[in-house]
Formats: structure tokens, sequence, C-alpha cells
């Protein structure tokens, strides 16, 4: 995986000023553009899409600042169809326009290339498994909304709360099939997991196909398929974030399995009073890689 990381970063240099094609990319590398997204965003802190934006800009901005051709010209060898698109992608890494740069010579904030290494960790076992499960559904409460990276999402929380206080017991009793319990279900995120951008939360359980389903709840039908579960406890959610990004740099670099898309189901088996702590299962859908 490190080395597919490290080979996609060289294309994105490569093709600073043209369409850069991941899927193809990905075929060739032996993976899917799925993972190599999930994959990068994850290790790099941002992602994909981002690391060229600021790429481009940073490259960009030599040319701007030379002043040997017109901002125009600049801005349709990078891709913007016009001077203001330009502008804007520009002041967003730069926090200045590109006249601005000209005249004064910054300011310039440089994305460097990145360089994935393979560092040595791991000296604390990851609790894992894999699961193999056939078709099931999960049912309950969704609601769209946006993705946050650290600490608890206030727009889930707000979800949650709003739900009458017997939900849980009457949810809790439809469950009958794994992941068992009460699970928060992350679905349709999207591939380079943007920070703000616009998922669906389930609040609910996991049913059979054949279960009745009460005509009020929101249904996501899961197909078969295998699943690796790692297991967690400790502060929440951080200690469950932590996992997550494990998963990443520990887990799938050494495992010969990658993510396929799919729900990312985090089911709750134990907690305190207060959820300051919890017993949880992160459940990522998995293919052989």
């Amino acid at each position: 995986m490190i080395s597919a990381l490290n080979q996609l970063v060289s294309t994105v240099e490569e093709h600073l000023t043209a369409e850069l094609d991941v899927s193809g990319l990905a075929r060739t590398l032996g993976t899917t553009e799925y993972h190599l997204r999930r994959m990068f965003s994850s290790l790099a802190g941002m992602p994909l899409s981002e690391y060229v934006r600021r790429r481009r800009m940073t490259v960009a901005a030599a040319d701007v600042v030379r002043g040997t051709d017109d901002l125009l010209g600049i801005a349709v060898r990078f891709g913007y169809g016009s001077t203001e698109a330009f502008g804007r992608a520009f002041r967003a890494v730069h926090g200045a326009g590109p006249g601005d740069v000209r005249r004064d010579g910054g300011p310039l904030r440089t994305q460097p290339q990145l360089r994935f290494r393979l560092t040595v960790e791991g000296s604390t076992p990851m609790d894992t498994r894999i699961a193999d499960r056939p078709a099931f559904r999960l049912v309950g409460h969704a609601a769209r909304v946006p993705l946050i990276h650290h600490g608890v999402n206030p727009h889930i929380q707000r979800h949650i709360t709003a739900l009458p206080k017997e939900e849980p017991a009457r949810l809790k009793a439809l469950s009958d099939t794994e992941p068992a319990g009460l699970l928060a279900v992350s679905d349709d995120l999207d591939p380079d997991r943007t920070e703000g951008s616009e998922l669906t939360y389930l609040h609910g359980v996991a049913v059979t196909g054949n279960t009745p389903v009460p005509d009020d709840l929101d249904v996501i039908e899961v197909p078969p398929g295998r699943w690796a579960v790692f297991r967690s406890t400790g502060p929440f959610p951080q200690v469950l974030q932590s996992t997550w990004a494990a998963t990443a740099t520990e887990w799938f670099p050494a495992n010969p399995w990658r993510l396929r898309p799919g729900p990312e189901i985090v089911a709750v088996l134990d907690r305190a009073e207060d959820f300051s702590t919890a017993t949880c299962e992160l459940w990522l859908p998995v293919e052989p890689a």
C-alpha cells in the first residue's frame, strides 16, 4: 500500500495541469479507487482532491510571481475556465488573490510533495476478526449530517437526543443478527472523506431479511460480504477514532484485505452511564486485496 500511495503522489505531480485518472491508476496498481482514496485521506490527513488542489496552486504560484504569463493563461493551463474560478482556488490555498500575490510577491502557502514511509509500529495487538455475513438490513432513524473527523458530532447528537426515550428499547427488541445491539451507521460517505461533506447517519439495529420492520423506520439494505471487525475499549469517542486511524496505519498495510464500498458500523457493546467510556466494535466492509 505504501508503494501504491507513493506512485499516486508521483502521478499527481505528472498531471498537475491535466485531469487525474485515479480509477485507471488504481487498476494499474492492483487495487480500487475507493480503497486508494480512503487510505490516502486517512494517512495524509486530507482528501486526495484537497492535496491535488494545494499542489496545483503551489506550482501555479510560481508562474503568478514570475509574471511572464497573463493570469488567464495560467488559469487555463491549470484546468480553470476563467480567472475568477482560478482566483477562488488560489485564494483558498494562499489567503490572497493571484493579482495581489503578483504585485506583492506573497503571501504564499506551500504544499510540499508528500512521501509515504513505512514505520515500525503495532506494538499493541489489534483485537480483530473477519466476519463473513449474509445479506441483512439496518433499520432505525436516518438523517443526513456533515462529516466531522474529531470529537463528538453535534449533528448526530441532536439527531439521537430528539428520539423518544422509549425508542432505544423498541429498536433493541428488533435486533436479531450481527452486528448486535444499538448501532451507529455511517453510509453514503464521500470517497475522499472530506470534512464537512454529507453522509447518511442511521441510529438503529441489524435485522435479517425476513424480519418485519415497522413502517416508521428507515432501512439500509446490506448485501452479503466480508467485514473486518475491530474491538476497542476506553474513552469515547477518542479510542474509537484512534482505532479507525490504526486500521489505516497498521492493519490494512499488514493484512491482505482492502476496503470495499458499504456502510461503516459501530456497535456499542457496553458503556458507562454518561458514555464517557465504552466498549465498541467497528465493522468495516472488506474484500481480499
